[in-house]
């Protein structure tokens, strides 16, 4: 059974929850925003929230942050789909685990969030895959729509780390 057939048929049986996730940045840095679709079975849930200066690469690790956040049910297989490299390979390829080890030493970014995603992540059993953005993937084209319409947005909030920092 190919891979995907196998992941469709967990997601049917309600055994695995599938995230995509998007980030996007105006001007990066810029007004930016996030989006994400769970999918659990048949339900759908879509989130979104906008912020008025951040980066695309920090509302692409919030999007993952907050999609995971939202989650009641612990310790279960989370697939996640983003179309962020930078994501993908600093957790796949543990680069995360050498940032926290030597305390993101050399200028390495978003420490606030790479910390915040850690805590989180322990409580899940999580892959992600990495999906071309901004082409034929209905669910990622749907996040980058949530993530834009965000970003241009009237009430967007503050991303006080980042501000601060920047600031």
């Amino acid at each position: 059974m190919s891979h995907e057939k196998a992941l469709f048929r967990d997601m049917q049986q309600g055994n695995q929850l599938i995230i995509y996730t998007d980030g996007s940045a105006r001007g990066n840095p810029g007004p930016g925003g996030y989006g994400i679709v769970l999918i659990w079975g048949d339900k759908k849930k879509e989130l979104s929230a906008g912020f008025r200066l951040t980066t695309n690469n920090r509302m692409e690790l919030m999007a993952v942050i907050v999609a995971l956040e939202s989650l009641t049910k612990k310790n279960i297989p989370v697939t996640i789909y983003t179309d962020s490299q930078y994501i993908v390979n600093t957790v796949e390829k543990k680069w995360l685990d050498n940032w926290i080890r030597t305390d993101f030493k050399g200028g390495k970014k978003n420490k606030d969030l790479w910390l915040q995603y850690h805590a989180i992540a322990r409580q899940f059993k999580i892959r992600f895959v990495w999906v071309k953005g901004h082409a034929n993937n209905e669910m990622n084209n749907r996040c980058d729509e949530l993530a834009t319409t965000a970003a241009d947005g009237k009430h967007l909030q503050v991303d006080e780390w980042y501000e601060n920092e920047v600031g």
